[in-house]
């Protein structure tokens, strides 16, 4: 069968281009028993057939490292072919030739945009037609005069006109196109989720601004664009821009730094609808300029965009603010996880870092099904790092960072950024049990531990070479977001040590036994390094709240040490009024820490604190996503002064991991849920909580409530797994599948929470 070949027109122009094909289906073969439709990009491509859209994905085929795997999607298109049927094409820039990174580059993987179609037609008699893209195909450009991801789309209505998409359109005035040499190896059936909408939002308030700005709030800070409905005369301009706060009554754009985040509609003079989905924004307001007469606000609808994920695990408690907290997790964690799984929506960034990811990925992986679309983006880091200067894992996935000329960061292992190479596949394999996920991911575990074991100095701890450490500790200067209390060959090596034990354990699993006794033998040398240089009578080295979350969080410590490393940990946070201390790396694991040595309230007084910087406070002031830095806002409404702020950011939405764990008590006991832990830890004054999640047996699901004096805790165990279910002040009873409910004296149970 004839393959198809990527083109693009003969001539390049900044409008996005539209490409065409017109064909009669083979003769006397009988009806047509299926169509498939495969299509690809170099940049991102919607097609239709029949005149009809080929499915209701967007911005395919994704972004990938785009130098070894570009996605082929596959569509059942069987009921849009006819007798005489027309196959369309629009290309936009995407990632592949949009502005991509901090420097105001774009084009970084090529400087034209092609596509990729191949429509394959059984018959009933079992004869088979192709349809493919080649020279023979016709090229022009339509209402769509620029695209881009950062900076927004511009569409003129007076342009659009569908027949183009119907037989008999006269085409005689398009130009040609050209074939586009690209590697068929580079093509690649996509294993991700594909990016669709979500749902949409209503407009909540339309109001003019103190210069006399029309905004618009759509009650939520979410990640996709605007459907316009709007008549007005022909030629009218119409434009949208779109910010995540309002800032002194405006709309607050300086944190989108280079990124326009603006629509341009021009109106055709009848009733106009507009949909800009070769682009996408993260907003809760938008500004309107040069509406023709008054806005109504059923006129915009918010069409809220992420990667198809399915929703598996919930989480609520008595505190609304806390369950709010909840919430905001969950729209961050929509809103970056698009195509690849971002830092950020809305600014000149919207990178895979790896960081992020790394610390967020147990929380990813209750909240939704993640399996596919993170293994998906692991493939893409082991691409990455086989290229990368000392085979080190990059810091964002795909790398553009390469292409720009910052020269930074420098080369070289990067820990918690790199770890991501380890922690993300460990926390797949902890949630959903699939070995195969985990074996896939080994080549690149084991090559980082490798590249870790060789940047750790003569004395076996890791404090030497560029380091993130404890990347926006709230106590670091605004434009120095990695000047952190906790020293970075600290948390370097204490990475480097939980990375270590997760890889021992990995490879005796996978039945690498020679690996194992390495990663072991590696382990207890940085282990035995951290202790020697970093801790003295059970106090460690910096004495910062992060320091000991790290040490104990990751088992460093001797059980003689614990509980004294433990007691300061509680003292330095109440010290610091329960306030935030910790930035990226020490975030995600001070809660355990805490709950681990006996010190649940400070724990909870933590997790429950309203007071900057806390988890609370953005809620407090209006946050319906997590914050980048812990007062991205500050208490007068005015942005962090910083360069570098964003108000969809899910890092620090790690805590969640612990609300579901310990504050509704649900974990796995065995990977994927075979064996459940329900071990509900009530405290912090909150009447009841309650999670739920979808596992690979069915839902399992914890609610607990105090009634008076007494703690009413029920379980749902799903069938073909069992459970333990520890409640405190009680002793651990094993149960089987099916729902169980048991009491116990508050009193009690307080008392049982201790070490």
């Amino acid at each position: 069968m004839i393959s198809a070949q990527m083109i693009a027109p003969l001539h390049s122009a900044e409008a996005a281009p539209l490409l065409r094909h017109e064909f009669s289906l083979d003769e006397g073969h009988g009806p047509v028993v299926r169509a498939t439709l495969r299509v690809s990009a170099l940049g991102v491509i919607e097609a239709w057939v029949g005149g009809r859209p080929s499915s209701d994905e967007l911005l395919v085929p994704g972004w990938t490292s785009y130098e070894w795997r570009v996605r082929v999607v596959e569509h059942d298109v069987t009921t849009a072919v006819s007798a005489r049927t027309v196959l369309g094409l629009r290309l936009g820039n995407g990632w592949y030739r949009g502005y991509l990174g901090f420097t105001g580059d774009r084009a970084l993987y090529g400087e034209e945009r092609a596509g990729y179609a191949q429509l394959t037609i059984l018959f009933e008699d079992g004869h088979v037609q192709a349809v493919v893209t080649d020279e023979s195909w016709r090229s022009s450009t339509g209402e769509v005069l620029a695209d881009d991801l950062y900076n927004g789309e511009t569409i003129d209505a007076r342009l659009s006109n569908d027949a183009w998409l119907h037989p008999g359109f006269d085409d005689s005035d398009w130009g040609a196109v050209r074939i586009v040499d690209v590697d068929e190896g580079l093509l690649v059936e996509r294993t991700s989720p594909p990016v669709v909408r979500q749902g949409e939002r209503a407009v909540e308030r339309v109001w003019t601004s103190p210069t006399g700005k029309t905004l618009v709030d759509f009650g939520q800070n979410l990640v996709g664009f605007l459907r316009v409905r709007v008549s007005g005369p022909a030629g009218t301009a119409v434009m949208i821009r779109h910010a995540e706060v309002i800032e002194h009554d405006e709309l607050g754009t300086r944190p989108l730094r280079r990124a326009e985040a603006t629509d341009r509609f021009i109106l055709s003079g009848g009733d106009d609808v507009f949909e800009p989905t070769l682009t996408f924004h993260g907003f809760r307001y938008a500004e309107v300029t040069g509406w023709p007469g008054e806005l109504d606000p059923t006129a915009l609808t918010a069409v809220v965009v992420s990667t198809e994920i399915r929703q598996i695990g919930t989480f609520a408690c008595s505190d609304p603010d806390l369950s709010q907290l909840h919430s905001n997790v969950r729209w961050g964690m929509r809103g970056n996880f698009l195509s690849v799984p971002t830092d950020c929506p809305q600014r000149d960034e919207r990178l895979g870092w790896t960081g992020d990811l790394a610390v967020f990925a147990p929380t990813a992986a209750f909240l939704g099904d993640v399996e596919r679309f993170l293994a998906d983006w692991l493939v893409d880091t082991e691409l990455e790092r086989r290229a990368a200067p000392l085979g080190a894992v990059p810091v964002v996935v795909p790398d553009a960072l390469k292409y720009l000329d910052t020269g930074f960061p420098p080369p070289g292992a990067t820990a918690v950024w790199g770890d991501a190479a380890v922690w993300v596949p460990w926390a797949l394999w902890t949630a959903y049990g699939n070995e195969q996920t985990l074996r896939d991911a080994y080549p690149l575990m084991s090559a980082h531990t490798r590249s870790v074991a060789a940047s750790l100095s003569p004395t076996g701890l890791w404090d030497s070479g560029f380091q993130f450490g404890d990347w926006l500790d709230p106590d670091a200067p605004a434009d120095n977001p990695g000047l952190a209390k906790a020293p970075s060959g600290v948390v370097a090596t204490a990475s480097a040590y939980r990375t270590a034990t997760l890889m021992a354990e990995a490879s005796a699993l996978l039945g690498e036994q020679q690996d194992a006794e390495e990663f072991a033998v590696l382990r207890d040398r940085i282990g035995d390094a951290f202790r020697a240089h970093y801790v003295e009578d059970g106090r460690v080295r910096s004495d910062s709240v992060t320091a000991y979350a790290l040490a104990l969080g990751f088992g460093i410590l001797h059980d003689a040490d614990r509980m004294v490393a433990g007691d300061r940990l509680a003292e330095l946070v109440r010290d610091a009024g329960h306030r935030i201390s910790t930035g990226f790396a020490g975030t995600p694991f001070v809660c355990d820490a805490l709950a681990a040595t006996g010190h649940l309230e400070d724990a909870y007084a933590l997790l429950l604190q309203r007071k900057a910087p806390s988890w609370l406070y953005a809620v407090t002031m209006g946050a319906t996503t997590i914050w980048e830095r812990w007062d991205s806002m500050l208490p007068d409404g005015s942005i962090n002064p910083g360069d570098m702020t964003s108000f969809n950011h899910y890092a620090f939405g790690a805590v969640a991991d612990w609300m579901h764990r310990s504050v509704a008590g649900i974990a796995p006991l065995e990977p994927g849920y075979r064996r459940i832990l329900f071990a509900p830890q009530p405290g912090g004054g909150l009447t009841w909580a309650e999670a739920s999640l979808d596992t690979r047996y069915g839902r399992a699901s914890v609610r607990w409530d105090i009634e008076g004096s007494e703690l009413r805790v029920e379980i749902s165990v799903p069938d073909g797994t069992d459970a333990v279910l520890r409640i405190p002040g009680l002793e651990d009873e094993s149960v089987g599948a099916g729902t169980h409910t048991r009491r116990a004296d508050v009193l009690r149970s307080n008392e049982g929470g201790g070490r």
